[in-house]
């Protein structure tokens, strides 16, 4: 039986007259020895004055870090100017703000959830929603911005919406919106935050963001919460 001949390129080698053993042991040639392999230790130790890396930071102990302002203005400055050359108008820069912010959420939501079950001996889980509101407007708020949003309304006309008031919020603290974009609300990036965090806890809603000025307060920022139809039911549900 005949076989076919290696390729030139690929018989390097089969066409070599070195035996197997030769093949397979680095030390028969010099050009292919290998140095021995220091041994590896895997337990790093700090240099002195070193900051720790965040990785190995607790993460119960990491709670009331702060954020550098000047920082997180610049970073998410970028964010919206990055976006806003990748969209055809206001509302599509908005429905990309709240995507983002919708990640966000998640991740903050999931750290807030381990650190209630770490520290708590008995973890409660909110299963109505004007205490998962009440904690969104006070322990969501406090964990991403460092301080409770001011105020929470309920719509007259409509049982189904919500609204958390924030009268100065940090993130949009240093955006400058230009006239011809008057109804653009970056707050758009923390509701993305409180619907991840509602659809998380079982409360489906829609969630935008609108820009509320006063004179008091220029920046005053509306987050209102239109609740799924189910999520009403089912609050009914529970109170018989």
């Amino acid at each position: 039986m005949s076989y076919t001949q290696p390729h030139p390129r690929f018989s390097v080698l089969s066409n070599s007259s070195l035996s197997s053993g030769e093949h397979l042991s680095p030390a028969s040639s010099s050009r292919f020895s290998l140095p021995s392999a220091p041994s590896i230790n895997t337990a790093t130790t700090p240099k002195p004055g070193a900051r720790p890396n965040i990785y190995d930071r607790p993460l119960n102990k990491t709670r009331n870090a702060e954020v550098s302002a000047a920082a997180f203005a610049f970073l998410f400055s970028e964010i919206v100017q990055y976006t806003q050359k990748r969209v055809s108008g206001i509302n599509d820069l908005e429905r990309r703000l709240n995507t983002l912010g919708y990640r966000i959420g998640t991740r903050v939501l999931e750290l807030m959830a381990w650190r209630n079950e770490s520290a708590a001996k008995a973890p409660k889980r909110e299963t109505r929603f004007l205490p998962a509101l009440m904690s969104i407007h006070t322990h969501v708020w406090r964990t991403v911005f460092g301080k409770p949003a001011d105020a929470i309304e309920k719509s007259v006309e409509n049982a189904d919406e919500y609204m958390i008031i924030d009268n100065d919020p940090p993130i949009t603290r240093n955006i400058s919106v230009p006239r011809d974009m008057s109804s653009l609300s970056c707050s758009s990036f923390t509701a993305g935050i409180v619907e991840a965090v509602l659809d998380g806890l079982g409360f489906s809603a829609r969630v935008t963001a609108h820009n509320t000025p006063t004179d008091q307060y220029p920046n005053r920022t509306t987050i209102l919460i239109k609740l799924e139809k189910s999520v009403l039911e089912r609050e009914e549900a529970l109170k018989t």
